[in-house]
């Protein structure tokens, strides 16, 4: 796109109103030049559109910090219950070992 100021021309009535006007603009006519107000307004758009969505997105992080604190909570006890089965199972080996000695010896 190119920002442009409009000369001033004999029958102009509007000397130095801006455009964005694609670079292309003369080629077969498939692209176009716009008042530059227009091209700011879709910009603004464009933007405040950009912003509702992040509101969207911002409404959600309390409800997600809180799942992530209820999950990380979960994952400590379940690697307090892996510790203990873990010792539990070094245990029950001892043991097998145990008996294993006492029958076969």
């Amino acid at each position: 796109m190119i920002d442009e100021v409009r000369v001033k021309e004999e029958h102009e009535t509007h000397p130095g109103k801006r455009f964005f006007t694609c670079i292309n603009y003369e080629a077969y006519g498939l692209h176009y030049r716009q008042p530059w107000v227009v091209g700011v307004q879709e910009e603004i758009e464009h933007l405040r559109k950009r912003v509702d969505e992040a509101e969207e997105v911002i409404k959600w992080v309390p409800n997600l910090k809180r799942q992530i604190e209820s999950v990380e909570a979960q994952v400590k006890r379940l690697a307090l219950l892996v510790d203990r089965l873990t010792g539990d199972v070094y245990n029950l080996t001892v043991q097998v070992d145990t008996m294993e000695k006492v029958c076969f010896d």
